[in-house]
């Protein structure tokens, strides 16, 4: 039970890490560009959602094949918990999503 919640403990965290932090460098590299930082900011952030989640549970297919081959097998035990470590990721990059919108707002 404590390794599950260690892996989603991590999830989370890594999940919200990619998005807060490629949006804050997105950032930065816009005013070197001379481009409006808090609109960069927030269409990264929407971008790296998706890809945040993606790196949080593997960075591959392989959580898809576990799902897969386990309700194949008819053992819905280990799809479950992958299915929970994808919710947890998606939860952090939403809310380093929310961060970033929430700062971006109220810079402008």
């Amino acid at each position: 039970m404590n390794m599950i919640i260690m892996k989603a403990g991590l999830d989370f965290f890594i999940a919200f890490g990619v998005v807060v932090g490629g949006s804050m460098l997105a950032g930065i590299g816009s005013v070197f560009l001379l481009l409006p930082p808090t609109s960069m900011m927030l269409s990264t952030a929407e971008n790296l959602k998706i890809w945040a989640i993606v790196a949080a549970v593997g960075g591959s297919i392989d959580p898809m094949r576990v799902i897969e081959s386990n309700i194949a097998k008819g053992q819905l035990s280990p799809a479950v918990l992958q299915i929970g470590y994808i919710a947890i990721a998606f939860l952090g990059a939403h809310m380093g999503t929310e961060l970033v919108k929430l700062v971006c707002k109220g810079a402008s």
